[in-house]
């Protein structure tokens, strides 16, 4: 796919080209926030499906960061959500917004910098945000442990 790195988000993440908005004015990258480690662990920990890290930095004034991940059921989405609030939060972030737990086939957790979506696979399907956002450096998030466990 056009602008996506696959690599695992745990260990480094994905990279973009050229000057962007989460830049230093030397043109390195800045470093993900400290929130975002917590947030990818919390999606490998409730066994979130094909969890992904779309970098948006330079392509929207929006966010920084889209994460995206499916569950199996309405239960497992919110299962999801609900260890993503209580990660984040322990690692300081706090959301301004939260929509969708109700019916719980589309959650999304708005951190500012960070949006957290956690689909059922037929709505991910349908909407598509990998794809609306093609042009993001994209990261499958990967369990780090020995053979996913």
């Amino acid at each position: 796919m056009h602008g996506e790195e696959r690599g695992d988000a745990m260990k480094g993440g994905a990279k973009g080209s050229g000057r962007r908005s989460g830049s230093r004015p030397d043109g390195r990258p800045e470093a993900k926030p400290p929130e975002l480690a917590a947030i990818l662990e919390a999606l490998l920990e409730r066994k979130a499906r094909d969890p992904l890290l779309l970098d948006l930095r330079g392509l929207s004034d929006a966010a920084d960061w889209f994460v995206i991940a499916s569950g199996d059921s309405d239960t497992h989405a919110r299962a999801i959500a609900e260890r993503v609030l209580e990660r984040a939060r322990a690692a300081g972030a706090r959301p301004v917004g939260i929509e969708g737990k109700g019916p719980a086939s589309w959650i999304l957790l708005d951190f500012v910098s960070i949006v957290v979506h956690v689909f059922l696979p037929r709505v991910r399907d349908f909407y598509r945000l990998e794809e609306l956002w093609g042009d993001a450096p994209t990261t499958r998030i990967a369990d780090p442990s020995p053979a996913g466990s």
